[in-house]
């Protein structure tokens, strides 16, 4: 049953890359939105349930700090779905547990795997490859800017990760953690877009339609099952469970806008896949591979 939770909301976020295309709002107004319209859901939810949350203000905190990172994450995230489509802006994020098992070993000397070293570079050969190498058949407007866009929102997530990792460390409400995290990520979203001039307040259909879907579906529902599941499920589970995500987002991409790749940029696909399943699999161990393969999100 635990399972089934895990990939009911890895299956809900997967649908992100393709609900904030249909959008087609600026990255940081999708982020923005995203993050208010669940704001309220989730205000409800805890005021619910507030008894049995325990958590320590730093904890509380750090999900705020989390939230922030989320923004930034959110920002090159939805920036390279525009630049190089909705399945390969969501398969580059998942990068991001390259950089988890790197920025572990770093700040809190969890040594990665062998199997960790080895995958990094194959993972690095994929998203090359997804660039197109300048090729007129890529799939995307801007290939090269999207791969640099996703591989940033891969490095965001990755301290996103981290820090939620932390401030969820008490477990006693995960709505109460996803309630910080998402309030941090309504304020740094704002502050980016108030101060680049890139977002927009404004109410217009059908694009806060699919905005809202995209709180409920992804921020609240997937967020939640994903959060509950975490601690409940082995961390080899996890990791398995959330590669549902980017082939979840390839196949709605493909079906939906008809997203058609290269040769080379499907040869790209492989290896970041076997690259980041390798690490998921076998890579650096307790506690990080758990929360590698946790929350989308980003994914997204």
């Amino acid at each position: 049953m635990i399972r089934l939770i895990a990939l009911l909301g890895v299956v809900a976020i997967s649908f992100t890359s393709v609900l904030v295309r249909l959008a087609d709002v600026s990255p940081l107004t999708a982020g923005f939105f995203r993050a208010a319209y669940a704001l309220p859901v989730l205000v409800v939810m805890w005021t619910l349930t507030r008894s049995s949350d325990d958590r320590p203000w730093n904890d509380r905190r750090l999900g705020f700090a989390a939230g922030l990172l989320l923004a930034v994450d959110l920002w090159m995230f939805h920036a390279a779905i525009a630049a190089i489509g909705a399945g390969l802006g969501t398969l580059l994020a998942n990068i991001q547990v390259v950089f988890v098992a790197l920025a572990a070993w770093a700040l809190h000397e969890e040594r990665p795997s062998t199997t960790a070293f080895a995958a990094i570079p194959v993972v690095f050969a994929g998203v090359a490859l997804l660039s197109g190498l300048g090729r007129a058949d890529t799939y995307g407007s801007d290939p090269v800017a999207g791969v640099i866009l996703g591989a940033l929102s891969g490095v965001a997530y990755a301290f996103f990760i981290l820090t939620y990792r932390a401030a969820n460390r008490n477990q006693s409400s995960t709505i109460g953690t996803l309630l910080d995290t998402t309030a941090g990520t309504a304020v740094g979203t704002a502050l980016a877009g108030l101060t680049t001039g890139t977002i927009d307040f404004s109410f217009g259909w059908p694009a806060h339609g699919w905005l809202l879907i995209l709180a409920l579906l992804a921020q609240v529902f997937g967020w939640l099952m994903i959060g509950y599941a975490l601690p409940r499920l082995p961390a080899l589970t996890t990791s398995v469970l959330i590669m549902v995500q980017p082939v979840g987002a390839l196949t709605w991409g493909a079906l939906i806008f008809s997203e058609r790749l290269s040769v080379l940029q499907g040869a790209g696909v492989v290896l970041v896949l076997l690259g980041v399943t390798a690490v998921n699999v076998r890579g650096s161990l307790h506690p990080v591979a758990t929360f590698a393969g946790g929350p989308d999100d980003a994914g997204t």
